[in-house]
């Protein structure tokens, strides 16, 4: 019996040590597989660390290949005499896109899969005049003397009317109407330029800034007379009380100019009268308008004025087409190649006038070289198998200095799907000093603009990348609101910045001294302070091109429009 209790209590015994020690190997295994995957952990956390490290390594090894040497020596290319200046529509500018073109083959860049070539290529107008009539009740006007018509904003065409009208500024807007009332259908109206004001704050934008009634002005104006049913139409610059030389020549033929697309938006014809003539038109209260116009004051209805007068006008002229050009290279990225960063700065200036070649070396020879440079940078990171995740397209661009002519061609004509276009740089005058800047950092700055606008990650990226590899001052002067420059506006990065793609502009703040005259030469670029800024470019760029994802669209564009 003893026996009998015994042995199942050594069984049980036997059973529970067994247990234990199966708990306790558990339990060991348990500890040492949480280890494992700790010591794993961690063992990622370091290896991304070094990936980390090594790209910046690399980035690094590649930035260095940027110097203030070979920098100077693609600036002695672009502001050389032989590219007269790079004025848009010239030969210059097209000896320029050339250079650029074959910088971009040498380094093995590919032209765009949709293009033939590596430009892409964009018409300009110029107009001369073939004849022209304008008679008020059977008496001609004299052409020069009387009246002008501007050549890019007239096209071939006639009208003939018995009644014509006076409509004050010419603006139909919620805010202010100048039509309220009248019936201008079948008549031709008369008007004054600009828009008035009210206790110092223009009316319509209730701000110091104007509207687009004053700029583009006269063809939203001329628009808004057509949808009324108007004839044609008679303009009065209330600064301009008689026509001078330069606009008698002009209204005989244009310069070049950029033909902005206006849609299916109709238009009408129209003339430029001096004051003198002006008054025949209106009457004993013209001084009186043209005093309220001059200080843009509202027009009461109270000054209308319709008249019974025959009127006739002629116009004809002859266009030419002459092609300028945007240089477009490609270098494609691996994984995420269908995404694409822009570099961008613009290779023409203000060609040569009067016997002076204006040579723009800083503006925008600097910007213009360091996109080669960069391509140059990219290019060897690439053949050595550390080419970036996404394409790269260096784009340098004409037009800017006649109005963003090129970029806004290519942004309203892409040729890269702009919804996969994570970033544009441009870079416009970042090879000089500010003459107006007068703190210690002068020599070791650079004015970003942009950064606090439509993408938050902006300032993240291009501030880690100053911090660790150039430590400029990167200034932010320019992002006022309240800057009466408005310098946001007058590169080419804006017409991306319309689109809704985010940017950054790199400018050295060059806005006297030098700037637009025949003394932007290649002797007043600092070489030093030059290369560290296209080096912080470049890091910046690295980053935004091997980042996992795009650019956050965040932060809408809320400053209005240039």
């Amino acid at each position: 019996m003893i026996i009998e209790h015994i042995a199942p209590n050594i069984t049980l015994a036997y059973h529970l040590s067994l247990t234990n020690k199966i708990l306790i190997a558990n339990n060991y295994f348990a500890q040492n597989l949480f280890m494992k995957k700790i010591f794993s952990l961690l063992i990622l956390v370091l290896c991304l660390k070094l990936v980390s490290f090594a790209q910046s390594d690399i980035a690094a090894q590649y930035g260095n290949s940027i110097t203030g040497d070979g920098l100077k020596k693609q600036l002695k290319i672009i502001a050389s005499d032989e590219m007269e200046g790079r004025e848009t529509g010239t030969e210059g500018q097209r000896k320029a896109a050339t250079y650029i073109e074959s910088q971009f083959k040498t380094f093995g860049l590919t032209s765009p899969a949709d293009l033939k070539g590596y430009q892409q290529l964009y018409p300009l107008y110029q107009d001369s005049l073939k004849t022209t009539e304008l008679a008020l009740n059977g008496t001609a006007a004299v052409f020069g003397k009387d009246f002008i018509i501007p050549l890019n904003t007239n096209e071939n065409g006639k009208f003939k009317g018995k009644e014509i009208i006076f409509v004050g500024y010419g603006i139909d807007d919620v805010k202010y109407n100048d039509y309220e009332g009248l019936d201008v259908k079948g008549k031709i109206v008369v008007f004054f330029l600009g828009e008035p004001k009210k206790d110092g704050k223009y009316i319509i934008t209730d701000s110091s800034r104007s509207s687009e009634w004053t700029y583009p002005g006269i063809t939203k104006k001329l628009a808004a007379a057509a949808a009324k049913g108007a004839l044609g139409a008679f303009v009065i610059n209330p600064r301009l009380e008689s026509f001078t030389q330069g606009a008698v020549d002009n209204g005989k033929k244009t310069g070049v100019y950029f033909p902005r697309n206006n849609g299916d938006v109709k238009q009408i014809n129209y003339a430029l009268l001096s004051h003198d003539f002006a008054k025949n038109i209106i009457g004993n209260n013209f001084d009186t308008l043209l005093k309220i116009s001059r200080q843009t004051l509202v027009m009461d209805k109270q000054w209308a004025v319709e008249k019974k007068m025959k009127a006739e006008y002629t116009f004809e002229k002859f266009r030419t087409t002459i092609n300028a050009s945007n240089v477009i290279g490609v270098l494609e990225g691996t994984d995420k190649k269908d995404e694409y960063v822009f570099l961008t700065g613009h290779y023409d200036h203000l060609g040569k006038h009067d016997g002076k070649i204006y040579y723009g070396a800083d503006d925008d020879g600097s910007g213009t070289c360091a996109v080669i440079e960069m391509a140059a940078a990219f290019a060897k990171a690439k053949a050595a198998g550390r080419g970036p995740r996404r394409t790269i397209i260096f784009m340098a661009v004409s037009g800017e200095e006649k109005g963003l002519w090129g970029s806004e061609y290519y942004s309203d004509h892409p040729v890269y799907s702009l919804d996969k276009t994570t970033a544009d740089l441009n870079t416009d005058m970042v090879g000089r000093v500010d003459t107006e800047r007068k703190t210690g950092d002068s020599l070791n700055y650079v004015y970003v603009i942009g950064h606090n606008k439509l993408s938050s990650d902006l300032p993240v990226i291009n501030e880690a990348a100053n911090n660790k590899n150039t430590q400029l001052v990167l200034d932010y002067k320019f992002d006022d609101p309240s800057d009466k420059e408005r310098i946001y506006y007058r590169s080419d990065h804006y017409n991306f910045a319309r689109k809704g793609i985010p940017i950054l502009f790199f400018y050295d703040g060059m806005l006297k001294a030098d700037y637009h005259k025949p003394t932007d030469t290649i002797e007043k670029i600092n070489f030093e302070l030059y290369e560290k800024r296209v080096r912080m470019i470049f890091y910046t760029a690295w980053e935004i091109a091997n980042r996992d994802e795009m650019l956050k669209r965040d932060i809408p564009l809320s400053e209005g429009s240039r």
